[in-house]
């Protein structure tokens, strides 16, 4: 697929009460981490925020400093244009190859002539990073 490549994604359980996410952030803020993609979904007293980020090993570090407990993913990025049945048609694509999905998000400015999709995928390995 044109204008892919591949990337780590960072998953993080956290509670589910204000400020939890923004602690998160502010961890990689201050690490001069820039976050590009983020899917965050709460149930119940817990949630999960996926990240992608600019620097993972920068990210790395934070997180282990901050005593985060997250988990590392292999996911693929994906350029898309911002048109009307790109996403339809990068979908089907990834289904004929049999590549089924376990998570996605796309993102797009407002106006911006490209849209950006991240997906994680069954066959993704799965690293457990307990918080030190």
């Amino acid at each position: 697929m044109a204008n892919s490549k591949k990337t780590k994604q960072f998953t993080i359980t956290l509670e589910n009460r204000p400020g939890t996410l923004a602690e998160v952030a502010r961890t990689l803020g201050n690490a001069k981490v820039n976050i590009l993609a983020l899917l965050g979904t709460a149930q119940g007293t817990s949630g999960a925020v996926e990240l992608v980020v600019e620097d993972t090993r920068r990210a790395k570090k934070a997180l282990d400093e901050a005593k985060v407990t997250y988990t590392e993913t292999n996911a693929e990025e994906h350029e898309l244009p911002n048109k009307p049945g790109a996403l339809a048609e990068c979908l089907e694509r990834l289904a004929s190859r049999g590549i089924n999905l376990n998570s996605i998000c796309a993102t797009v400015s407002k106006g911006g002539k490209k849209a950006v999709v991240v997906y994680r995928s069954e066959a993704a390995q799965q690293k457990v990073v307990p918080a030190a």
